[in-house]
């Protein structure tokens, strides 16, 4: 059939109208949006208002928290705009293209390129980005993704492909019927945002919960506060003010939600630069936190091209010239849509002499292909142990010799019978086995060392011979490779179940067991990513928790992973881990010297009200310790390298690093605090002791980096040593400016002894958390066991 498609000023036309298959929205922000998003914020809006209240008090210098903000609004904008424009050029580099005809010549363009009622060439890999209708050609269809059904279904001329699935096997010409929003896969995607936001990632949620948290306490205990300072205790406007904010400043993270979005995109063009594309945010912290890789054998362990090793003819009454030709006519007949059949069609080069009348591709579910003739001759190619069914065992012996090698093993067998009637029922004729094989990648064996000690525990998924697969995973040094399943033998999802976490190397899995095997791994407790390259390995793709796939691969493959690896490079994959755990274990560390101000900050500030006790740190001061104890370290510390498996929930990890320096803060400004109250301290003595609580709570920030930079070496040494001078110089030096003033014998002698004893408190209090810690994690698993039970 011959296809002219659209001529160029009908494309223009339809573009006019709007039919053109626009995106539903762009993948990143405009730049205005990126100004809005990062000046237009709550917290902004919250500091606002409180350097307007300072400012009508006339003290200009505890006005210095502006200059954090300022600078975490203007950091967030410059960084945004340059992750914009790498984002943007990586984008337009890997913009998913399809083949489509125009003017009577085959072109290749963006999808979004695409019209109404243009014609589109798709082929095996290929994904279905809008709705179509065949109108020539055929092809098999896996619309899993969009039913939910794992069925594979054959589509010819006036069937409708639906946007969202993808083509198995096979090679078609479609006109496009919808595009744009008015795609099936398009008008899910919009339903979905309507019912509920795009999921983060379970950092980002905490510190979401976190910060509505604080929003929601921070406006009603500010008014309190002020109250309590105005009224209650007879403050003056001014004093009143600056008590006010002083407190509430310390109890907003403000440049936490910065500093771990800008490690994030950081960390994205990062790997960029590596050559690897990351489609989603939130799967850099699920890499940090993956314990179990699965891994297809061919294009990962193996590298992506078969040859043909031999035939071994398993008939007297056929010649090796004769099963050449048989060859060459059943390979003619079929599309080299996979590397199978490209290894096939370079070995059996001689000419077709009959012509098929049909030919059914090779299916990953049924595991063979099938060419008919004239006459109904049929042969089949594929796993000797399916076609064969239980006639198997006579060559069993022979299949299991080349397995134990490594090889990958293929019989063309003659047919009697309908082939795409499964299971077979008709007769077969074993004629010959052909050996492929895979070269096993050169840095194989380093790339799963790196797994093993790295606490990642690897698992092989392949449709092949589960023996064979087992000897190519041994050779490539994967550890437990000697422990595999046949996965037809797992036919209940229990069986399945138990299998996924007793097994390493699991053969002959269709692509709805790939699946299972996942979610299995997943309902087990694991974090588990999952790499592949073919049609055959979407589904399972889809449920990992995160999904790698080589960019050399089919196009769905890379459509729906989180990652591409674009240079189809796997011993890429150990820098891509270290990495999601680098950023990740830094955002925790660093995360807890933002949090362990707020909750200081916070409880004081409850105690105060509670008891009616003059709030006695001011802004200024707070700005000091904050730049210097957290600020400047949580950047540094968030470039470290950090490769340790990340364990544990974002959240509770980070809380029990802040809690110690928390209470600590508390239990000793308060105790500051009632030392004033009971000696009955005068107004300007009172000045003194804001400035013993400053420095006392610079003491415990100290204290704080210190713990959080273990195990130190020069870098975090150099760090601490280096704010340890500054927190000196800077309330020595410009004292002035933050509120401080000289401490007489007395004040002197407090703070000295306080100091002294926020040390053994900080250590106490950090046992006592990790022992409540342990405590609570044994009572959750007991609870759970009985539970199950």
């Amino acid at each position: 059939m011959t296809i002219y498609g659209l001529k160029s000023a009908e494309v223009e036309q339809r573009r006019r109208q709007g039919l053109d298959n626009k995106e539903i929205e762009p993948p990143t922000k405009t730049v205005g949006q990126i100004f809005k998003s990062n000046i237009l914020t709550y917290f902004n809006a919250i500091f606002a208002v409180l350097a307007i209240g300072i400012i009508t008090t006339g003290s200009w210098q505890n006005l210095t928290f502006l200059g954090v903000v300022i600078s975490n609004t203007v950091i967030g904008i410059v960084q945004e705009l340059k992750s914009k424009r790498t984002l943007d050029k990586m984008a337009l580099l890997t913009e998913q293209k399809c083949s489509v005809v125009r003017d009577g010549a085959e072109q290749k363009i963006g999808v979004h390129d695409t019209v109404r009622d243009d014609i589109v060439l798709f082929s095996a890999g290929s994904q279905i980005f809008a709705d179509a209708l065949v109108v020539d050609g055929e092809c098999v269809a896996n619309e899993a993704l969009i039913t939910g059904e794992a069925d594979e279904i054959r589509k010819k001329p006036g069937d409708a492909l639906i946007s969202g699935s993808f083509v198995m096997s096979g090679k078609c010409a479609a006109r496009l019927t919808d595009v744009g929003e008015n795609s099936f896969a398009a008008k899910l995607t919009i339903e979905a945002k309507k019912s509920k936001n795009r999921g983060k990632s379970e950092m980002m949620n905490s510190l979401s919960r976190l910060i509505k948290v604080i929003s929601f306490i921070l406006i009603p205990l500010g008014v309190a506060l002020f109250i309590s300072e105005f009224f209650i205790l007879d403050k003056p406007y001014g004093e009143s003010v600056i008590a006010t904010v002083g407190a509430l400043i310390g109890m907003v993270p403000e440049g936490l939600y910065l500093l771990t979005s800008l490690a994030l995109v950081a960390s994205v063009i990062r790997l960029t630069k590596k050559r690897t594309l990351v489609h989603e945010l939130g799967c850099i912290e699920t890499l940090a936190r993956v314990d179990t890789l699965c891994v297809d054998k061919t294009g990962t362990i193996t590298e992506n091209k078969m040859t043909v090793e031999d035939v071994v003819p398993l008939t007297h009454e056929l010649g090796e010239a004769q099963i050449a030709r048989i060859m060459a006519d059943y390979v003619f007949a079929q599309q080299a849509d996979n590397a199978t059949m490209i290894a096939l069609k370079k070995y059996f080069t001689g000419k077709a002499i009959r012509t098929a009348v049909d030919a059914l591709p090779f299916s990953s579910s049924n595991k063979y292909g099938a060419v008919v003739f004239d006459g109904g001759e049929a042969f089949l190619l594929g796993a000797p142990d399916v076609i064969l069914g239980d006639r198997y065992d006579a060559v069993a012996p022979t299949v299991d010799k080349f397995s134990e090698k490594g090889c990958r093993v293929l019989l063309l067998a003659a047919f009697v019978g309908d082939p795409t009637v499964t299971p077979l029922s008709g007769k077969t004729t074993p004629i010959a086995l052909i050996l492929l094989a895979n070269k096993i990648r050169d840095e194989a064996p380093e790339t799963f060392r790196y797994f093993a000690e790295n606490d990642v525990t690897v698992k092989v998924i392949s449709g092949d011979n589960a023996m064979a697969v087992s000897e190519v995973a041994r050779r490539a040094g994967i550890e437990g490779a000697e422990f595999y399943v046949d996965a037809r033998e797992l036919d209940t999802d229990e069986k399945i179940a138990a299998a996924a976490n007793e097994y390493n190397v699991f053969g002959r899995v269709t692509p709805e067991q790939k699946r299972k095997l996942i979610r299995s791994m997943r309902k087990a407790g694991h974090t588990v990513a999952m790499t592949g390259d073919g049609v055959n390995d979407v589904l399972a793709l889809k449920e990992a928790d995160c999904s790698v796939a080589m960019a050399s691969g089919s196009e769905i493959a890379s459509q729906a992973s989180h990652i591409v690896l674009l240079d189809s490079d796997f011993s890429a994959m150990p820098s891509v881990v270290a990495e999601g755990r680098r950023v990740i274990n830094n955002i925790e560390r660093s995360a807890s010297l933002y949090l362990w101000k707020n909750i200081f900050s916070l409880v004081l500030a409850v105690v105060t009200l509670i008891f009616s006790l003059h709030y006695p740190l001011e802004p200024t001061q707070l700005s000091l310790i904050s730049a210097l104890t957290i600020g400047i370290p949580s950047f540094v510390l968030a470039l470290e390298p950090n490769t340790n498996l990340v364990r544990g929930h974002f959240m509770k990890n980070v809380l029990y690093r802040a809690i110690p320096a928390g209470v600590t803060a508390t239990f000793m400004v308060i105790g500051v605090m009632l030392f004033d109250v009971a000696f009955g301290l005068s107004e300007t003595r009172a000045a003194q002791i804001s400035t013993v609580c400053a420095m006392i709570v610079g003491i415990v920030g100290l204290l704080m980096l210190y713990a959080t930079s273990l195990p130190l070496n020069r870098i975090r040494l150099a760090l601490c040593a280096g704010m340890t001078v500054a927190l000196v110089f800077g309330a020595i030096l410009f004292s002035w400016w933050f509120k401080l003033v000289a401490l007489d014998f007395q004040n002197g002698l407090v703070l000295a002894v306080f100091a002294i004893m926020s040390i053994p408190t900080f250590i106490g209090m950090q046992m006592l958390t990790k022992h409540m810690g342990d405590w609570l994690s044994t009572l959750r698993r007991k609870f759970k066991a009985a539970k199950d039970a």
